[in-house]
């Protein structure tokens, strides 16, 4: 079972970390973060035996935070790399996608990314809030 959802910001990001971290019986394969310039891709695999109720459950937690997401063919393909063991770096300069994280949900790699970002740019946009 396969969740991808855009975000808006980078807080909403983040309680989708926390979710799955507090949750342990959801059976999380990997969670894959994406940057970009209005917004967050974020991919949440989860193991074929999750149960329907937690597979409902987690389909409308996900509903509030943000809305279902089909990828372009850049974006499809950097997380058909990544699932398929490339590292993130290579994905990163084949095709040009900002891969925050992937494989266990980390939130420091979220909030390390916001503050080198921010501190790129002297100032905060609205997606990294």
């Amino acid at each position: 079972m396969e969740y991808t959802y855009y975000l808006a910001n980078a807080s909403l990001t983040l309680r989708v970390v926390e979710h799955l971290l507090g949750t342990p019986r959801l059976p999380l394969e990997f969670m894959t973060v994406i940057h970009q310039i209005d917004g967050w891709v974020v991919r949440v695999k989860m193991n074929d035996n999750i149960g329907v109720p937690d597979a409902e459950d987690f389909r409308a937690y996900m509903n509030e935070l943000g809305v279902a997401y089909d990828p372009g063919i850049r974006v499809r393909m950097a997380l058909w790399g990544l699932e398929t063991g490339q590292s993130p770096i290579d994905v990163m300069r084949r095709y040009q996608v900002a891969i925050v994280s992937h494989g266990k949900p980390d939130r420091e790699e979220i909030e390390a990314f916001r503050r080198q970002f921010v501190m790129g740019l002297g100032y905060c946009p609205e997606t990294l809030a």
